[in-house]
């Protein structure tokens, strides 16, 4: 009887060398650092070039009047005006003890805060539409002409960009595991930093329950999770929502009730560009995505805050402002980077996409960095106002600030004249900071606040006779005892020198 021969099996494979498993993961380490790096690192750049190009605008002086208040006289403050950007003072307040406020000090914050803006793009874009998809979105969101803009302004709309991003990113990640707490709580207190930096913001809810409704047919808890989350949310910012309401008239009062075609206007001014916004929402619409929650995510993020503002702009308050939606502009790179990633086949196709993008926008890019970019449309030379008086200044002078026309005009003369250099006011009654508000109080019978200087700098907007440009009992009472010595204009401004009458 034959005995059958076993045969043998054939040898496995040899396992792979130690350092291969170790190369392999490098380069999948190095790809996830990329994913952010890229947009992070290109952002600063974008938003950092020329950070002192432009003078500090009338809000900046809001900013730099409210952070050099101590603690308690900013929530005093608050309680008076401009509630809604309490959460920004206050965090600025601890950066300006810390590194000063020099014009990169107060901007460098928004810098930042637009670099990792663009981070969080690029890794949610990974989450719905796949990696090429997101660092395409993080770019892409570099080259907005407003990225720039905003980045470099000293106000906490870069903060609230960055913060609903992140908040969505958090979202993202509770649906991944829906059952963490942490994942909720840290969604949850996202979400609340986005409602105290700017109660409008709060809109992109709007967004993430179009996500979660999607999500809670598979997940019924997913329904009274979200409820209690948006509950601790609305508990956390009532104050804010209930003193920014009382205070909206006095500070909104100005802006226009928008018309059906301004909201078709808003999302160009939000991208302070018509080029890069056309070819933005034309890369959108090409965005594809087999699973189609990550398209209605942003679709929703990218349409519905700006309807809702609208709306909401017909009541007796307008809050139709194109920076109140600027956090709208990750939900356009994010569908931008998908149709880009859609349409082209390779990376060399994207980046000759990219790169005309790039150049095609640099003559916005240009105008965001001009002089008086951040007092647009009326500019105002605040820094040569302020050098004519240093080189001319005598001990003694006094000060008068055309405050009829020009609101911040003293606070921007102020900001560039040498800290040591202090002039009497001669009509100001009040400061803002003693009075716990953003106005000032003037004397109300301008004659009795004459002192007894021998020079008073008079400093106007426009190029009008500056007697005629302040209030008239003012130039008056002037008139009675100064003559007009030397008036000297600048960009925006007149600053002339009235000398004492001799007797």
């Amino acid at each position: 009887m034959a005995i059958a021969t076993p045969v043998p099996s054939p040898p496995s494979p040899p396992s792979p060398p130690e350092e291969n498993r170790g190369s392999r993961a490098a380069e999948f380490t190095g790809r996830r650092v990329a994913l952010w790096l890229w947009p992070f690192a290109l952002t600063f750049g974008l938003t950092g070039y020329g950070l002192t190009d432009s003078l500090l605008g009338r809000d900046e002086l809001v900013t730099w009047d409210m952070v050099n208040r101590d603690t308690g006289r900013i929530f005093a403050t608050l309680d008076n005006v401009d509630a809604v950007h309490g959460a920004y003072y206050l965090l600025m307040h601890l950066w300006v003890e810390l590194f000063g406020d020099s014009v990169v000090s107060l901007r460098l914050p928004t810098v930042l805060a637009m670099a990792a803006a663009a981070s969080v793009v690029a890794l949610v874009g990974d989450r719905l539409f796949g990696y090429r998809a997101g660092i395409l979105a993080g770019i892409l969101f570099a080259l907005v002409p407003a990225v720039s803009r905003y980045g470099q302004e000293a106000r906490g709309y870069a903060l609230v960009v960055c913060a609903v991003a992140l908040a969505t990113l958090l979202l993202l990640r509770v649906l991944d595991h829906p059952r963490g707490p942490w994942r909720w709580a840290g969604y949850t207190l996202a979400l609340t930093v986005v409602g105290l930096l700017h109660l409008i913001a709060l809109s992109v809810v709007l967004a993430h329950v179009c996500l979660l409704a999607a999500a809670a047919r598979r997940d019924r808890s997913l329904a009274w999770k979200s409820v209690l989350a948006l509950l601790a949310v609305a508990g956390c910012v009532a104050p804010v929502l209930l003193l920014g309401r009382s205070q909206a008239g006095r500070q909104l009062y100005w802006v226009p009730e928008p018309d059906a075609w301004a909201l078709f206007t808003l999302t160009r001014d939000a991208f302070a560009s018509v080029l890069c916004a056309g070819a933005l929402i034309a890369l959108a619409l090409l965005a594809r995505s087999p699973r189609r929650a990550g398209l209605v995510l942003c679709g929703a993020w990218a349409l519905l805050p700006p309807v809702l503002v609208w709306l909401a702009s017909h009541g007796e308050v307008s809050y139709f402002r194109h920076v109140y939606v600027l956090f709208t502009l990750p939900a356009w790179a994010l569908l931008a980077g998908a149709g880009l990633a859609a349409a082209t086949r390779s990376p060399k196709g994207a980046a000759v996409v990219v790169v005309a993008l790039a150049v095609l926008t640099l003559p916005d890019q240009r105008q965001m960095r001009q002089p008086f970019e951040h007092n647009a449309p009326v500019p105002l030379d605040y820094a040569a106002a302020a050098a004519v008086i240093e080189e001319r200044h005598r001990p003694g002078d006094a000060v008068v600030y055309d405050r009829e026309n020009s609101w911040k005009l003293d606070g921007g003369v102020r900001y560039y004249l040498p800290r040591e250099l202090t002039m009497r006011d001669v009509f100001l009654k009040k400061a803002p900071d003693a009075i716990d508000d953003l106005y000032v109080v003037q004397c109300p019978v301008p004659i009795l606040c004459l002192g007894d200087e021998r020079r008073v700098w008079l400093l106007t907007q426009g190029p009008e006779s500056p007697f005629d440009a302040i209030d008239q009992e003012q130039a008056n009472a002037l008139r009675s005892r100064y003559e007009l010595s030397v008036s000297e204009p600048v960009t925006g401004m007149t600053v002339s020198l009235l000398v004492r009458k001799e007797s």
